[in-house]
């Protein structure tokens, strides 16, 4: 009571904010499960509350007026434990950017539309093995082809797709630079 007094509070006053100061406590408690800091943040409730108090316009709304004021110094607090860092000193966990994005895309849609000049039986073959991961058995089923028909059209389709796109590059360096492989991908006959 000395503490409400050392404000200037009415006794009336004092009495109100002394009785909900258990009810502040019950549910500061149950929030953080730490009896000190659900003490403290009831201190500084009620603390505020005093401070405050002629902000409050209707008395009877005091316990709602307290539990909010309750709610903000339990989000101050955390706010203030939070560990902060300099987003200047953050590495990146990858190299995925927006200019490494935009470029991989680009040479997607490069490699789509040389995939998409290639006649349709080549084109057929190569999305089935190099795309979908089919064996020559597989895609000769699919297509109902003779599974040398499958691996001709598929050298043929590389090599075109070499060409087409070395072409579109500049050079088999560049294509390496830019993530592609020259050499075909050789799959086993299953």
């Amino acid at each position: 009571m000395d503490f409400l007094k050392l404000f200037g509070q009415s006794s009336d006053v004092a009495a109100a904010l002394q009785q909900s100061r258990s009810r502040l406590y019950r549910m500061a408690y149950a929030w953080c499960h730490n009896r000190a800091l659900a003490d403290d943040l009831v201190q500084e409730t009620l603390t505020k509350a005093m401070q405050k108090s002629s902000q409050l316009r209707d008395p009877k709304a005091r316990d709602a007026w307290l539990f909010s004021i309750l709610t903000n110094c339990y989000r101050d607090h955390f706010r203030r434990q939070r560990e902060t860092e300099d987003i200047d000193e953050i590495e990146l966990p990858h190299n995925s950017t927006p200019e490494t994005e935009n470029s991989q895309l680009e040479i997607v849609r490069k490699v789509r539309a040389t995939i998409a000049r290639l006649p349709e039986g080549q084109r057929q073959v190569i999305t089935l093995v190099d795309l979908e991961g089919f064996s020559y058995v597989e895609v000769a089923k699919v297509l109902d082809i003779p599974i040398g028909t499958v691996m001709s059209r598929l050298c043929r389709a590389r090599s075109a797709m070499l060409r087409l796109l070395t072409t579109e590059f500049g050079s088999p360096d560049a294509l390496k630079m830019a993530g592609m492989r020259q050499e075909a991908n050789i799959r086993r006959i299953k």
